[in-house]
């Protein structure tokens, strides 16, 4: 695959306008540290994707459940837990931020090698990612997180739909494939692979919600 193409720099200007961006073109992290703008964007190989401005009140009510329940087992543990926005930098080989040409913000994330964390968020996988399915979501994009987090070696991947009450976990298999467990949703319970004795009920995630 062909790496892409830098959008070449205009005197390191601030972009103030998400409109005065040419989506057509490829960006690096760097053209990213330079958007002054209030739109909350990603990049996924060098391209942009504009994410919802913000998200829905109950996507934030299963978020901070969730959260509630890493933030609770994680206590006194060395693995962290950190919730969007949080950027997390993919890079192919250097880590420099004109090379790096994905950005994602993961709804939550666990990290457990403190070497990946820097001022700026996380430069490398994490080991386990949560995405909160929105409406606004579009397929492309749902597929292209699955092979970002498949190619660069997150190790389990949740994906939560508050429509359907559930939760779908993929876990990286010795091959560097995720492989998909079945759904699980209300009165069930999940583990985690990466997370040892963890255990989550989903009636904790999704039962209170009004």
């Amino acid at each position: 695959m062909n790496k892409p193409v830098p959008y070449p720099d205009l005197h390191d200007e601030p972009v103030r306008e998400f409109n005065d961006i040419d989506v057509s073109l490829n960006y690096s992290y760097a053209n990213y540290l330079n958007w002054l703008f209030q739109d909350r964007v990603e990049l996924i190989k060098g391209k942009i994707f504009k994410m919802s401005p913000a998200p829905s009140r109950v996507h934030q009510e299963i978020s901070i459940n969730l959260l509630k329940s890493f933030i609770n087992f994680l206590d006194g543990k060395p693995c962290k837990v950190y919730s969007a926005p949080f950027d997390v930098r993919f890079p192919k080989e250097s880590k420099a931020d004109q090379d790096v040409y994905t950005v994602l913000q993961p709804d939550i994330c666990v990290i457990c090698d403190k070497s990946k964390l820097d001022d700026r968020g996380c430069i490398g996988a994490p080991d386990l990612v949560v995405e909160i399915l929105s409406p606004g979501n579009t397929k492309v994009e749902l597929l292209n997180k699955y092979q970002v987090y498949q190619e660069f070696g997150v190790k389990e991947y949740w994906v939560v739909s508050q429509s359907d009450q559930s939760i779908l976990i993929y876990t990286l298999n010795e091959y560097g494939k995720f492989q998909p467990s079945k759904i699980f949703t209300l009165s069930e319970k999940i583990t985690s692979s990466v997370l040892p004795a963890f255990e989550l009920a989903l009636d904790d995630v999704f039962g209170n919600l009004d």
